[in-house]
């Protein structure tokens, strides 16, 4: 029986990935994207906490393989910015029924619920509008401000990625994503080690 239990724990920290070339990329409709300086963000977010209180973010980690090595998908946003697929959820609304919402209108034609959302794989934090975002909550720190999830999410053999003419979905290898602060931003950058537990079972079958 003990055997059974870890052979049920060792499944579950496989991650089946497929090539790249299983995925069809297309275009749709560009997506309103808001332009706005940091103070005008800022003014934004306290706006938003004073009505609904904290706000919470939810973001897709997906994984593909490419030259036999794991790529992450990312979001490129006015050929610079950086982003996981996902948003904001909204009041009333579940973090998985949010992030499927978001995962359809950036990478599906249509409302998709079928994105097969996986275990949380770690939670970011903002403690105050002006502060940067931690892996922890601070201890001094009582009313956060925001708080960021990451959701694994596996990918069917093939599928279609419909994305935004204003985005670029790009798969980036983790080797080049870790620790890459700089270029990612430390949610980013901090992912390879997130799925640091999972071994890749890449498979070319369709």
């Amino acid at each position: 029986m003990a055997d059974d239990n870890v052979d049920a724990v060792n499944s579950s920290n496989v991650l089946d990935i497929y090539p790249l070339n299983h995925y069809y990329f297309g275009s749709k409709e560009a997506l309103h994207c808001k332009e706005e300086i940091l103070p005008d963000r800022i003014q934004r977010l306290k706006l938003n906490y004073n009505t609904h209180g904290i706000r919470t973010c939810v973001q897709a980690v997906l994984v593909v393989d490419l030259f036999k090595h794991p790529h992450l998908l990312l979001l490129q946003v006015r050929n610079s910015m950086f982003k996981l697929p996902g948003g904001r959820v909204r009041p009333g609304e579940s973090d998985i029924e949010c992030l499927r919402r978001k995962l359809s209108s950036k990478l599906s034609m249509s409302e998709d619920d079928s994105w097969e959302v996986g275990e949380c794989l770690g939670m970011w934090w903002r403690p105050n509008f002006e502060t940067p975002i931690y892996p922890f909550m601070p201890p001094d720190i009582k009313r956060p401000k925001e708080c960021t999830k990451l959701f694994l999410v596996r990918l069917p053999e093939s599928c279609k990625f419909i994305v935004p003419k204003n985005l670029k979905l790009l798969a980036v290898p983790l080797c080049q994503v870790h620790e890459n602060f700089k270029t990612y931003g430390p949610i980013i950058a901090g992912v390879p080690q997130l799925l640091s537990k999972f071994s890749y079972n890449a498979t070319d079958s369709v």
